[in-house]
C-alpha cells in the first residue's frame, strides 16, 4: 500500500466497509474466521497446541459458537510463550525473516514483550488508523502534529504512518519540550494534534502559565489514546475546554492495533469489525452479554499475520451498542468507552469503583488542577480482613490557595455520586507527579 493511493469513500467515510450491514459483517466475519484459525492452527506453535489440547479442528468451525469452544489468550500465555521460545515467543505465525517491525510492551509489570509486524500488518494498521482520523475530519493537507512518544511505544510511528497515508502533513514532535510544542501548534498552524490524555492536559496547563491561549489556535482536534480519558465527561469536557477542540478517543493497545476510535459524532469508540471478532463476557460467568451490559472485551484477530491472537482477554470493562449511527456507521460502539480495567476495579463495602469514575467528577470539579491520585493504605482498609473500607484521594487546586473548604465539598460530591467514603487529602498546586506519557493514577502505600 502506497501512501496517498487510495481515494476516501465519501465526504466523511474512508471506506465501504464501515456502511456494510450486520449481515454482511458477519458473514464476512465468519469467512475470515474459517480462514485466520486454520492459517493460525498451522503456523503458531502455541495455538496448534490449544487447538489440539481442546479437540479443536479449524475445519469444523461452522458458527461464532464454535469459537467458544477455545480458551481465553490472556497477557501471562504471552509471557510464557515467550520463555518458551525466545526472543519473540510461541504465539508468533511467522518466522523473523518474515517479519518487518517489533515494537514492545512498556515493561512497567514485566519485562518487556515484543509484538511481531509483517509489512502486510503494518499497512492494514496504517489504513485503519486513517479511517479513524478521517472520521475525526483530518484530511489532506492538513498540520497533524504527532505527541505520542516514539521511543518503544506503538503509538508515535502508528500516528504517522496513518496521518501520511491519509495525505496530511505530519509534525513528528514526540512527547517532550513542552514549550516548542506550544510554539510549533502556533506557528504552523496545527489542525490536529494526537498524545495520551495526560499530556494533553499538562500541555493545557502548561499554556496557561505562559500565557499562550490554545484556544486561539488552529487545532481543532484533540486525538488521545494509550489511557482512558476522552471518554469520560469530566476530562473531556476540561479537556475541550482548555485546548476549544473536540476531543476524541483512540483506543487500541499494542497486541492488538486499533480496536475502536470515536468518530465526529462522540458516540464512543466505533469497532473495527472487518478486522477483529468481539465478545463481551460476563466478568465472572465468562458468559456473553447484551448489548447495554457491562462486560469484558474479548478479540480474535481476524486477518493479523505475524502475531494473531484468539480469544484475547483485554480485562477492559466495556458496553457495546450495535444499532447503526446516526452518520451512517455500522460497526458496533464501545459506549462511554473503557469504563475501567477488571483488574483495577476496587470494591468498597460491596460497591464496585473503578478509577475512571473518580476522574469523571474530579475533573469536573471546579478549583482543581487536572492531576489526582488515589490511595490505598492502612488508613482505608479493614485491620482484621484487609478489605477497603474507603478510598484516599489527593488532589491539588488549579492555582493559589483553596478554600478551606475544599476537601468536604469534593469528598461530599464523591460519596454522593459514587456511594463510597473518600479521604480528600489537597496538597499544594505542583506537588502531583506530572507525566507525558502514561499517567499511573493508583497506587498502594
Amino acid at each position: 500500500m502506497k501512501q496517498h493511493d487510495k481515494a476516501p469513500f465519501s465526504d466523511t467515510i474512508w471506506d465501504e466497509r464501515e456502511t456494510w450491514s450486520r449481515d454482511r459483517i458477519e458473514s464476512f466475519q465468519l469467512d475470515a474466521l474459517r480462514h485466520q484459525l486454520q492459517r493460525v492452527g498451522q503456523t503458531s506453535t502455541h495455538y496448534r497446541k490449544v487447538f489440539a489440547d481442546h479437540g479443536f479442528q479449524p475445519g469444523d468451525f461452522k458458527s461464532f459458537a464454535d469459537l467458544r469452544k477455545l480458551p481465553f489468550t490472556r497477557k501471562s500465555d504471552y509471557v510464557a510463550g515467550l520463555a518458551a521460545e525466545p526472543p519473540f515467543g510461541n504465539l508468533a505465525a511467522v518466522q523473523p525473516g518474515q517479519a518487518v517491525r517489533v515494537h514492545f510492551s512498556s515493561g512497567t509489570t514485566a519485562a518487556p514483550a515484543p509484538v511481531l509486524w509483517t509489512q502486510a500488518d503494518i499497512d492494514r494498521w496504517a489504513d485503519l488508523y486513517a479511517r479513524y482520523l478521517y472520521a475525526q475530519g483530518l484530511r489532506r493537507g492538513d498540520v497533524f502534529q504527532c505527541m505520542f512518544n516514539y521511543a518503544w511505544f506503538v503509538g508515535g510511528l502508528g500516528a504517522t504512518l496513518a496521518a501520511q497515508h491519509l495525505g496530511a502533513l505530519v509534525i513528528p514532535a514526540s512527547s517532550g519540550d513542552t514549550e516548542r510544542q506550544i510554539d510549533s501548534i502556533f506557528h504552523y498552524g496545527s489542525r490536529c494534534v494526537i498524545g495520551t490524555p495526560s499530556f494533553m492536559a499538562h500541555m493545557a496547563e502548561a499554556a496557561e502559565k505562559l500565557g499562550r491561549d490554545l484556544t486561539t489556535s488552529q487545532v481543532k482536534m484533540v486525538c488521545v489514546g494509550g489511557e482512558p480519558g476522552a471518554s469520560i465527561p469530566g476530562t473531556r469536557e476540561r479537556i475541550e475546554r482548555q485546548w476549544g477542540a473536540k476531543m476524541f478517543d483512540c483506543y487500541g493497545a499494542l497486541e492488538c492495533q486499533p480496536i475502536g476510535w470515536d468518530t465526529a459524532l462522540q458516540l464512543g469508540p466505533t469497532l473495527a469489525e472487518d478486522f477483529i471478532y468481539v465478545e463481551i463476557l460476563h466478568p465472572d460467568t465468562q458468559e456473553p452479554v447484551a448489548d447495554g451490559e457491562r462486560g469484558v472485551l474479548v478479540l480474535t484477530h481476524l486477518d493479523k499475520q505475524a502475531c494473531p491472537l484468539v480469544r484475547w482477554w483485554t480485562g477492559d470493562m466495556v458496553v457495546r451498542d450495535s444499532t447503526t449511527a446516526p452518520d451512517g456507521r455500522t460497526h458496533a460502539r464501545l459506549k462511554g468507552g473503557v469504563l475501567g480495567r477488571a483488574d483495577d476495579m476496587m470494591i468498597i463495602r460491596g460497591v464496585n469503583l473503578f478509577p475512571t469514575a473518580v476522574e469523571d467528577i474530579v475533573r469536573a470539579f471546579p478549583g482543581l488542577s487536572n492531576e489526582y491520585l488515589l490511595v490505598t493504605d492502612a488508613s482505608v482498609k479493614d485491620p482484621k480482613t484487609g478489605f477497603l473500607t474507603g478510598v484516599k484521594l489527593r488532589v491539588e487546586p488549579a492555582s493559589g490557595e483553596p478554600s478551606a473548604d475544599l476537601g468536604e465539598r469534593l469528598s461530599q460530591r464523591l460519596r454522593e455520586k459514587l456511594q463510597v467514603r473518600f479521604h480528600v487529602e489537597v496538597v499544594p498546586t505542583g506537588t502531583l507527579p506530572r507525566t507525558v506519557h502514561k499517567a499511573k493514577r493508583v497506587i498502594h502505600e
